[in-house]
């Protein structure tokens, strides 16, 4: 028996990175898995990877429309959910001065937006217990160049968080966030060629106190605990997991 054997979750953008490992954690700890995301291709070959009992579908979260089908689906799919892991994401790296409208809607669309109305569009299917877990990042807590757009949306999701747990506590629902350092996933892919991206990844792993940065499992496996009833107590949290790049200063070295 694993810790969510019989819970029905959904993970947005579970196709990639933290979503996809956290998908097949789910799975192996027992949860019946409903992912979305756009990518035709790797949501197939995810459904691949996970049980009989999946659902996978095609959905983009910054389009209420399609959250309404995707919900719908899940209703006469599932019949209900006991957990929403809020992880779609999308980023865009340039100096505040060069963002153009259609990149920061893309960014807000998703990472903001996208957030509120899925779980919004959620609550009619969360039971008693539930667990709602959104990720954020570190870069809600840090002034990096060229995040703009995507770290102010990752702050708006942990103080929303906050507002939720206290709108929804009576309900026996929970909010929480968690907020990983630089995590090897195909963000990177979104710096001008693969050699920046690459170059990137060194970078951050190299100023990093645990000099690396994260595997996605090992984000999953902090999501697989708050979707559990482990961590029944925990309300209204943020979650850093970033080998320390927040707590251990360089200063002094």
């Amino acid at each position: 028996m694993g810790r969510l054997t019989d819970k029905n979750i959904l993970i947005t953008g579970g196709n990639s990175g933290i979503g996809l490992a956290a998908a097949q954690e789910f799975d192996r700890e027992g949860a019946r898995v409903a992912i979305c995301g756009l990518n035709e291709g790797t949501l197939q070959a995810t459904q691949e990877k996970l049980g009989a009992g999946s659902l996978v579908m095609r959905a983009d979260v910054s389009s209420l429309a399609e959250l309404d089908t995707m919900f719908a689906t899940i209703k006469r799919e599932f019949g209900h959910l006991d957990g929403v892991f809020v992880n779609a994401g999308y980023s865009v790296f340039l100096p505040f001065e060069d963002m153009t409208e259609q990149s920061f809607d893309k960014v807000i669309g998703t990472d903001f937006k996208g957030a509120y109305f899925t779980i919004q569009k959620a609550l009619p299917l969360l039971r008693r217990g539930s667990s709602v877990i959104i990720t954020s990042s570190v870069g809600a807590r840090k002034g990096w160049p060229t995040t703009s757009a995507v770290s102010s949306c990752k702050a708006a999701v942990v103080h929303l968080a906050r507002i939720l747990s206290a709108e929804l506590v009576d309900r026996g629902i929970r909010v929480n966030t968690l907020s990983p350092g630089p995590t090897d996933t195909a963000m990177f892919g979104r710096f001008a060629g693969e050699e920046q991206g690459n170059a990137v990844k060194g970078v951050l792993g190299t100023n990093n106190p645990s000099k690396r940065i994260a595997d996605p499992l090992e984000i999953a496996k902090l999501a697989a605990y708050l979707a559990s009833d482990d961590s029944a107590y925990v309300v209204g949290a943020d979650f850093l997991i970033d080998g320390g790049v927040s707590a251990i200063s360089a200063v002094g070295a």
